[in-house]
């Protein structure tokens, strides 16, 4: 299908109703996020790499005594703006207690948004997320590097609402410690 032909079709503004029945529509994978602005991103479907990245974190949240209803992989969640809200799924999230049913959640018992990086998604990981996720008053980000020791970097929100880099390691070493090291319940 032509730019074109999509762009006749999608509607004048995004709704994270639409988000939500895009990716319930989308038989090959794809995530269609949106930022509180009304930027629609689409996001390409994970490979194995990223899979596992996802699932060591998972497992050792998991074996670390976490519930499994508070660890979720893919969930969206509602990214709150000035002129309307967003829409993002992050990679992994931890919270407080399980969030709600529905497609997308409110950040109030969010602890933590990890994104792993891939490629193409460098800028929105790095920068964009940041912004979002820290403005939402998520209290902890970390974006997982898909480079060679697949480095961790965490950030941690600090009193004027922006995060600070807290630590930056290999995930191999992030995996060595203990989740009660870098959260808080």
């Amino acid at each position: 299908m032509s730019a074109e032909a999509v762009g006749m079709h999608m509607p004048a503004v995004v709704t994270l109703d639409d988000v939500a029945t895009m990716n319930a529509a989308d038989a090959n994978g794809h995530r269609y996020e949106t930022s509180p602005e009304g930027v629609l991103s689409v996001m390409p479907p994970p490979d194995s790499e990223h899979a596992i990245i996802a699932s060591r974190l998972f497992a050792w949240l998991i074996m670390a005594g976490w519930p499994a209803e508070q660890v979720l992989q893919a969930v969206g969640v509602r990214v709150p703006g000035r002129n309307g809200d967003g829409g993002r799924i992050p990679d992994l999230s931890v919270w407080r207690k399980p969030p709600g049913r529905g497609v997308w959640s409110a950040v109030a018992d969010l602890v933590l948004a990890v994104e792993i990086v891939s490629p193409g998604s460098e800028a929105m990981d790095s920068v964009t997320k940041v912004r979002e996720y820290a403005s939402a008053g998520i209290p902890r980000y970390w974006v997982v590097d898909r480079d060679g020791a697949q480095t961790v970097t965490l950030h941690e929100l600090t009193g004027d609402g922006r995060y600070a880099e807290h630590a930056r390691m290999p995930l191999a070493w992030l995996l060595q410690t203990a989740p009660g090291d870098h959260l808080d319940r």
